[in-house]
């Protein structure tokens, strides 16, 4: 067998491993076939060949798939690439308040993998870090179930507590999940029954979640970057214009990071900075510009100007003697 033969057996592979994990409910042969532009004895015997390397194919009424929970795909990096995702571990670490033995598992499987023994040992330090934090065996339940509903595009009855404190009961079609930038929290964006609309959930208030067995489809024009786009985190509201006044002590740490896609940063005579935005609504970015303290002022809007402002005489008011 030539080496290109042997190239486009591996590559067709590789697509009929993609394709069928991407069709939850399989796939017959002669898609496969048409799919792949070859006859249905070759496709047999890819299948065939796929399950000796190791992939958990599964049949049933004249359809193939992949169990996707049983199922490893194999990445080669380099060790750049090895450590972006070092990095990206430690994110994770910081984002995880939870052992979740998901993110366990995926750290430890990452670890071993990677050839270069600085950057393995000190994603296994982490995957250890996560495991020593306390369980939320709810939360893992709820995002358990919204991760299948969302991978087989079921839709989802939900119990869901509001900040208010209120419980809901919500029938939601998942369109993405999302993890928040300023807190350890995780959200689903879904269409929601109840209101008819695109909303976004906070999986920390999902008290429990059942999959149902109507399926919903995600519209072809839906972009979930695009619909984070204005967003400080995730919540995407009416777009503000937020203008802020940093102090020459904070312009230094303020100039080193791009904090919001939209920033404007322009320089000022006295060394300090104005830094303008415009983000997805103030809800999300309030609790950021508390951070700066004294070293940043809201120039606007005034909505958010006026709760900082109320914010700092409160906090005055609690350290008078």
């Amino acid at each position: 067998m030539t080496s290109e033969r042997v190239q486009s057996k591996a590559a067709r592979l590789r697509r009929i491993e993609h394709l069928l994990y991407n069709a939850p409910g399989g796939l017959r042969v002669v898609d496969l076939a048409e799919r792949c532009g070859v006859d249905r004895r070759t496709i047999y015997r890819d299948l065939a060949a796929l399950e000796e390397m190791g992939a958990p194919v599964w049949q049933q009424g004249g359809r193939y798939g992949i169990e996707r929970d049983s199922y490893l795909s194999t990445v080669r990096l380099n060790l750049n690439e090895a450590v972006a995702l070092f990095f990206a571990a430690r994110l994770l670490a910081h984002h995880s308040d939870e052992h979740n033995p998901h993110v366990v598992s995926a750290l430890q499987k990452l670890a071993t993998s990677l050839p270069d023994a600085t950057v393995s040992s000190h994603i296994a330090r982490v995957a250890d870090l996560i495991r020593e934090r306390a369980h939320r065996t709810a939360y893992i339940r709820v995002l358990e179930t919204i991760t299948r509903a969302w991978a087989d595009r079921r839709c989802v009855t939900i119990d869901y507590r509001a900040a208010s404190g209120d419980v809901t009961q919500r029938v939601i079609e998942p369109y993405v999940l999302e993890v928040a930038r300023s807190e350890p929290a995780s959200y689903v964006v879904a269409h929601d029954r109840l209101r008819g609309a695109l909303r976004t959930f906070k999986l920390e208030r999902i008290a429990q979640a059942m999959i149902l067995d109507e399926t919903y489809t995600i519209p072809d024009d839906f972009d979930p970057y695009a619909h984070f786009g204005a967003a400080w985190g995730v919540i995407n509201e009416t777009e503000v214009e937020v203008r802020l006044r940093f102090t020459s002590d904070a312009a230094r740490r303020v100039r080193e990071s791009v904090w919001h896609h939209s920033q404007q940063i322009i320089e000022r005579a006295d060394g300090g900075c104005d830094m303008v935005l415009r983000v997805g609504g103030v809800r999300e970015i309030r609790s950021w510009v508390l951070s700066w303290g004294a070293d940043v002022e809201v120039l606007a809007p005034e909505v958010l100007r006026n709760d900082i402002c109320d914010h700092a005489q409160r906090l005055a008011a609690m350290y008078q003697d």
